[in-house]
C-alpha cells in the first residue's frame, strides 16, 4: 500500500452512532472499527470512556505524512461531491462544501489523537480478511464504507472471507452500507446473507436514521 493511493476521509461519532444504530448498550461494548482511516469515531470515544480499536492499513503512516496527503487530496474530493450532487440526499448537509468542513474538523480531532492512540493500541495497522487478533476479541466489529462499497475491488471471495474473519473476532458485526459507489445494491449481499444463515447466524438487513449516499440507508447486522 502507498499513501499516494490513498483519499483519506473521516467520518464522526454522530454519523457512526447513526450509520449504526449504535444504542448507549453498543458503546459500552469492546468495539473493533475496520477501515476507520482517519474518522474521529475513536478519538471521541475515548473521551467518553468507551473501548474502540480501529484498524486500517493507513495507519502505517505518521499523523504528518496522513495530514500531508488529506491535504493533497481534499479539494480533489470535494469537486468530485459537487460534480456528483445527484448521487446525495442534501439534508443533513446544505451542500459539498458544508460536508468539507465537518470531514476537515474529524480528522483534526483524529490527528490530534493519532500518535497516542498508536502508541496504547487504539489505532492499529490491520486489514481484511485476516487479521492477528484472537478469537472472540471484541463484542461489535462496525466496518464503515469498505465492504459491499467496493464491490467492484474487492471479490465476492475476499467479501466472504472478511465477514467470516470478522465474525471470528465478534459476536456482533455490522456492515454500512451495502450499497456500492454507483449506488446500487451491491451484488454480493445476497451471497453473504445466504452463508451466514447457513452457517446458523442471524444475518438482516436493518434500515438506519443515516442516508447520505441515496439508496444508501440500511446496513447488513450479523449476530453469532
Amino acid at each position: 500500500m502507498k499513501l499516494d493511493s490513498v483519499i483519506p476521509w473521516g467520518r464522526t461519532r454522530d454519523e457512526y452512532r447513526r450509520m449504526f444504530n449504535l444504542t448507549e448498550s453498543d458503546e459500552q461494548k469492546r468495539i473493533l472499527g475496520v477501515g476507520d482511516g482517519p474518522a474521529s469515531f475513536n478519538a471521541e470515544m475515548q473521551q467518553l470512556g468507551h473501548s474502540v480499536v480501529s484498524i486500517d492499513p493507513i495507519y502505517r503512516f505518521s499523523a504528518g505524512e496522513i495530514a500531508t496527503r488529506i491535504e493533497q487530496t481534499y479539494d480533489t474530493v470535494i469537486s468530485q461531491l459537487k460534480a456528483n450532487a445527484e448521487h446525495y440526499n442534501w439534508t443533513d448537509f446544505r451542500d459539498a462544501d458544508e460536508v468539507g468542513i465537518q470531514r476537515m474538523e474529524a480528522m483534526r480531532q483524529f490527528l490530534a489523537d493519532y500518535e497516542s492512540g498508536k502508541q496504547n493500541g487504539r489505532y492499529q495497522t490491520e486489514s481484511l480478511p485476516e487479521t492477528s487478533f484472537s478469537d472472540q476479541s471484541f463484542d461489535l466489529a462496525l466496518c464503515s464504507h469498505l465492504l459491499f462499497l467496493y464491490s467492484a475491488h474487492l471479490s465476492e471471495d475476499f467479501h466472504l472471507q472478511a465477514v467470516r474473519e470478522l465474525l471470528r473476532l465478534a459476536a456482533e458485526v455490522r456492515i454500512f452500507p451495502v450499497i456500492d459507489l454507483t449506488n446500487q445494491p451491491s451484488a454480493f449481499v445476497d451471497t453473504v446473507l445466504a452463508e451466514c444463515r447457513q452457517n446458523g447466524h442471524q444475518a438482516e438487513l436493518i434500515k438506519v436514521a443515516y442516508h447520505f449516499q441515496k439508496n444508501g440507508d440500511q446496513m447488513l447486522c450479523i449476530r453469532r
